[in-house]
């Protein structure tokens, strides 16, 4: 899953600069994309991308980043994800979900509850996982689910992931609830595969709901039609926008004085003590959100990576 950012040539009346990440709850049937130019249209924003993208059979939270804050999705795309998961068994599809052509079927064993809890216990923690076919990633220079759809299949290297908790939260007519919380890179369509298989059976994701990405635990999520709402009175939408180092809370807090605040802006290294090789958030004048650097291996010295300019607003200041 790739961020995307959006930028394009209008009139320049239409678009404005405005800064922050909102936290769109992405409904089913939607893609990413569209759902980043229909909130992108309803704040004029010039600069827009999101970050993790949803395929258009999940739901949920889908970060939308606006203006300055589109320089932080690839740092949100390292992030650890929750889903609430429905693997429905006995049927396997092309794509692994809902929306693929039916290639299999298999009798649906007998399971209680303790043995499907023993089943999800074997995979929490690291292992090696294959990504499925309809996928973005590339085999020479050409997208995985490309060559799926002309019913080409290739060898894709095993990547290493970490599912950090994979609970199981019941069960209806040959269909497994869970709620499984996994690092970047993780194909929950690859995952409730592997659960029906080790389940004595196939199966496919009949339901994905997202509910954290990273630093954004469960948050109040706003809809297309609650956005529709606020547009409609003055200054509302912006109100709903989180600061851009939200995205960023994971990290440790450096403030720097007027010099160094001059000399990061310009793209320069400063002398400033921090956590050693450690990428961290800039603060400057008056708690300025200053963008990210990164500490050299003695934490004596700061050099920026990422500096946002012209930001609307201060930052929420060092946590």
């Amino acid at each position: 899953m790739n961020g995307s950012r959006l930028s394009e040539p209008r009139p320049a009346d239409r678009w404005r600069e405005v800064d922050g990440i909102l936290l769109f709850d992405k409904p089913v049937g939607l893609t990413s994309n569209a759902a980043l130019q229909q909130v992108r249209r309803l704040f004029n924003a010039r600069k827009a991308g999101h970050s993790g993208s949803l395929d258009p059979l999940a739901s949920g939270l889908l970060p939308l980043c606006l203006g300055q804050a589109t320089k932080v999705c690839g740092l949100l795309l390292e992030s650890h994800k929750t889903y609430r998961l429905t693997v429905a068994l006995g049927v396997r599809t092309t794509t692994g979900d809902l929306e693929g052509e039916v290639i299999e079927r298999a009798a649906v064993p007998e399971l209680d509850a303790e043995a499907v809890r023993r089943v999800a216990a074997r995979f929490v923690g690291e292992s090696e996982q294959v990504p499925p076919m309809y996928s973005a990633l590339k085999h020479q220079g050409r997208r995985l689910y490309r060559l799926a759809r002309q019913g080409l299949e290739v060898d894709r290297p095993a990547r290493r992931i970490t599912i950090h908790c994979l609970e199981f939260q019941g069960m209806e007519d040959h269909q497994l609830r869970f709620e499984v919380e996994c690092s970047k890179g993780t194909y929950v369509r690859s995952l409730a595969e592997d659960l029906a298989r080790a389940c004595g059976t196939v199966g496919h994701v009949a339901s994905l709901r997202r509910l954290s990405l990273g630093p954004f635990a469960n948050p109040a999520m706003h809809t297309l039609e609650s956005l529709q709402a606020a547009a409609a009175q003055p200054g509302a939408l912006d109100a709903l926008l989180q600061p851009v180092d939200m995205a960023l809370s994971g990290l440790p807090a450096v403030r720097l004085g007027t010099a160094e605040q001059s000399f990061v802006l310009q793209g320069q290294p400063v002398y400033v003590a921090g956590p050693g090789s450690a990428r961290v958030r800039m603060y400057g004048v008056e708690g300025r959100f200053l963008g990210v650097g990164r500490m050299t291996a003695e934490g004596r010295r700061l050099a920026p990576e990422r500096i946002m300019v012209d930001l609307v607003g201060a930052g929420s200041g060092p946590a």
